[in-house]
């Protein structure tokens, strides 16, 4: 074979969500899409705030706009998203550690490739987005997989203390959570960070914290998600801003290195330097430019807030155990059955199209993205209600 095996590999068998969406593509062609109950992919269906198109219209009659900039972003973007950190988590970071991605999964990937030796562990906590084990190893790392409590799904701290080794260069924490929709609460987050402060001591060197962040904003009623640079230092913050501007297929995000690590400009380097060795040579300058004047914009969440709480209640009366979720739009559901493939092939036999969550590193479980319209959650009601009476006969 000529080509390399690995990336063969990757091409020739997309993630579990995708073939999902492909199928669900390929089956409203046959049956009609209002009748078939797509519930795999975190994209979107909150369209973007009305001044965010005004912007756009704008900023593409300006001259130059399309241009490059400097490898790690536009100066006066990085600026503003800097000052968009210091006012809202009261953290003095500077735009020399702001460094502008094309989303979330390229700010992770550069990250990992910054931090990352052959060999060297990287933690992720279950349930976890699959990809971070294709972005781990693609790095030259080793994934690990930490445990969640049972119920909650918050991090078992203990279990995380267990599986620290001195070869752990890195742990990743998404919260709000893909594909739980769970908010890591501050006694979890405070306590993985004395964990992680006890093992670096002793090790000898640092473990470094990786807050993946799409989903930040998309939280309901009163929940808290502790930002991470303030409680541990050696954090790096991956965010996109796909989720809280709706803007998914533009790809645009960034990282920041929290400026309390003492070796921040180091790893800054770094990761200036992955970026390179990967072919990130600036980030989308139109979006860019556009971020720079909405980065204190968020989408209306309301819509998602309502499609959880009808989902929820419905499903619940259903008889199904789900776990409640604070942020994100996903509904953690327990499947009908063990097998969690053999219940989602059940479902499809209904046109519902759910994820079941063994790539994700829990077994038992699906994953139902709410991010769809109202209309469809209606209709796919009756669905959710004769599968569960299927089992119960």
């Amino acid at each position: 074979m000529s080509y390399n095996e690995e990336m063969y590999a990757l091409g020739a068998k997309r993630s579990v969500i995708r073939e999902i969406f492909e199928y669900s593509k390929k089956r409203a062609a046959e049956i009609g899409a209002q009748n078939v109950f797509d519930f795999s992919l975190g994209n979107p269906s909150v369209e973007p705030p009305a001044a965010i198109s005004d912007t756009v219209m704008a900023l593409v009659q300006k001259e130059g706009i399309h241009g490059y900039t400097s490898a790690q972003g536009d100066p006066t973007v990085r600026a503003r998203i800097a000052d968009h950190i210091r006012a809202r988590h009261g953290v003095p970071i500077t735009p020399d550690l702001i460094y502008m991605t094309c989303g979330a999964a390229a700010s992770l990937a550069i990250t990992l490739r910054a931090l990352l030796h052959k060999g060297e562990e990287c933690v992720v906590f279950a349930p976890f987005f699959t990809e971070y084990r294709v972005f781990v190893e693609n790095a030259g790392g080793t994934l690990t997989v930490c445990a969640p409590l049972e119920k909650t799904f918050q991090v078992d701290v203990a279990d995380l203390a267990k599986k620290l080794t001195p070869n752990t260069k890195a742990v990743i924490l998404n919260s709000p959570n893909n594909p739980s929709g769970v908010v890591y609460s501050t006694d979890t987050v405070r306590g993985i960070c004395d964990v992680l402060r006890q093992k670096s001591a002793e090790f000898g060197h640092p473990i470094y914290l990786i807050a993946d962040e799409p989903y930040r904003e998309l939280v309901y009623g009163e929940v808290e998600v502790p930002y991470l640079m303030k409680e541990y230092a050696h954090t790096v913050v991956c965010y996109s801003y796909s989720k809280s501007l709706s803007l998914p297929g533009e790809r645009i995000g960034y990282i920041a290195v929290c400026p309390d690590m003492p070796d921040a400009n180091d790893l800054y380097l770094a990761i200036c330097g992955a970026g390179r060795s990967l072919g990130y040579v600036c980030a989308p300058a139109l979006f860019q430019h556009l971020i720079a004047a909405h980065v204190d914009t968020t989408v209306d969440i309301s819509h998602y807030r309502e499609n959880r709480d009808l989902l929820l209640q419905a499903l619940t009366s259903y008889g199904y155990e789900c776990v409640r979720p604070d942020g994100a739009f996903y509904l953690f559901v327990k499947a009908l059955e063990s097998d969690a493939n053999a219940f989602c092939e059940r479902a499809r036999a209904h046109e519902l199209l759910l994820v079941p969550c063994d790539d994700f590193g829990v077994t038992g479980y699906v994953r139902i993205a709410y991010c769809v319209d109202r209309s469809r959650i209606e209709r796919a009601l009756p669905a959710f209600r004769a599968l569960a009476d299927e089992y119960r006969r």
